[in-house]
């Protein structure tokens, strides 16, 4: 093929203090997150919008105002054209949901480049509707108002691919490895949080991303480590899926736990990895007694990481099916029925 594009998407961030409320806006505007029809989910993003600003402004303050989410990826994308430079005249793009680059002007980038075909990659590992499935649908329509007609598949998840779960074990090796003089050392793998309802309704996010903790701790090949899911970034008040992060921080601080912490759903550092981990839960795991406290890096442009997305976009490109996961048609069980690909074809469904 003479022509390929890659779309890799992310959630995107504010570039300055004047953008988090507008930001915000399109985050919460989105029926993916707010099911509420329109004219009601807009003017309730407004009013979400504006009270939430200040506080994320804070937030982002920590980070020099903005959210270092773009370079990073821009850093990821010129790393996996670079891993596919075999292919012939490649070029990847990245598509922001809630900030800009976003899909409408990603979609008309790609069309200058004309390509053959384009393979759409979420850097969200764990498939959800309110991510993956979002960005999907969001491409869709920009792709058509673009006039983007050209064959496009679609990885929806990739949560035990073996580069991405090789970047995981190392980087958690290297932390566990620091923390060799502790008694007792726990690791947290940290999520960000769902509505429980979004998962009740046979999202696969959760299981996926208890498929990627299995994985990462059969990868380091001990058997005796003590570790378990949680899930951070709660807001409102519906009931959400736990245990959370921050409980179980203090609860590690009860128990005179050492903790490590793995951001697992997250390829790239932003807000919820360098505030909330590191800041926020850092202070509290100080407060509640916990002897030692390290968060592990995400994966980022880690050499494995990069390699199982390059492996990804190929097995896409050969398979050319309009949808797929790491290991093809689907790797859900049927129980997920928000799962993007037919439960029939899968090996998985029980």
């Amino acid at each position: 093929m003479s022509k390929l594009a890659v779309v890799v998407f992310n959630l995107g961030g504010p570039d300055c203090p004047e953008s988090v409320r507008p930001f915000l806006f399109n985050l919460f505007n989105d029926p993916a997150i707010v099911g509420l029809p329109n004219p009601f989910r807009t003017i309730l993003a407004h009013i979400i919008s504006r009270r939430r600003a200040p506080v994320a402004r804070e937030i982002y303050a920590h980070l020099g105002g903005g959210s270092p989410l773009l370079p990073l990826t821009n850093e990821q994308a010129s790393a996996l054209e670079q891993a596919l430079s075999d292919l012939g005249e490649t070029r990847v793009f990245v598509s922001m949901r809630y900030w800009h680059p976003m899909s409408d002007e990603t979609a008309l980038a790609v069309k200058d480049f004309a390509p053959e075909a384009v393979i759409l990659l979420p850097l969200y590992p764990q498939f959800s509707t309110t991510t993956s499935g979002s960005s999907f649908r969001d491409w869709r329509r920009a792709a058509r108002a673009a006039g983007l007609d050209v064959p496009n598949y679609a990885v929806c998840c990739y949560p035990t691919e073996s580069g991405f779960i090789a970047a995981q074990a190392d980087l958690l090796k290297k932390s566990l490895g620091k923390m060799a003089g502790e008694e007792k050392v726990r690791v947290l793998f940290s999520a960000h949080g769902l509505p429980k309802r979004v998962v009740e309704r046979g999202d696969p996010y959760a299981w996926q991303v208890e498929q990627t903790a299995g994985a990462v701790v059969q990868a380091l090949g001990m058997s005796e480590l003590d570790w378990l899911v949680s899930y951070q970034s709660r807001v409102g008040p519906l009931e959400w899926i736990g245990p959370s992060t921050e409980d179980e921080v203090e609860r590690a601080g009860e128990d005179n736990t050492s903790l490590i912490v793995v951001p697992i759903a997250f390829v790239s550092e932003h807000s919820e990895t360098l505030v909330e981990l590191d800041i926020e839960y850092g202070e509290l795991a100080k407060k509640s007694g916990v002897p030692m406290y390290e968060r592990v890096p995400a994966v980022a442009t880690h050499v494995e990481f990069i390699a199982g997305l390059s492996r990804i976009v190929r097995a896409a490109l050969t398979d050319a099916k309009p949808m797929r996961s790491e290991e093809g048609p689907r790797c859900c069980p049927a129980s997920c029925v928000r799962c993007p690909n037919p439960a029939e074809s899968s090996p998985a469904v029980k």
